[in-house]
């Protein structure tokens, strides 16, 4: 007795499968811009700003 063969499962899936994948997908890309990346831009940010005018307080007293 042969097993008959399962056909259909990706077609019937596909849609579901692809809806899921970028939701997810985008999801985690949200997650990562405003969880990681935004802050870190904001420290760098912070540092130059600081940096800045660290060196202008510098060159202001030696002037």
């Amino acid at each position: 007795m042969a097993i008959a063969p399962i056909t259909g499962k990706l077609r019937k899936r596909f849609w579901l499968d692809v809806g899921c994948a970028l939701g997810l997908g985008v999801s985690a890309g949200y997650a990562y811009w405003y969880g990681v990346h935004l802050k870190h831009i904001e420290r760098q940010e912070t540092f130059y700003v600081k940096l800045e005018k660290e060196r202008a307080a510098a060159a202001a007293a030696s002037a």
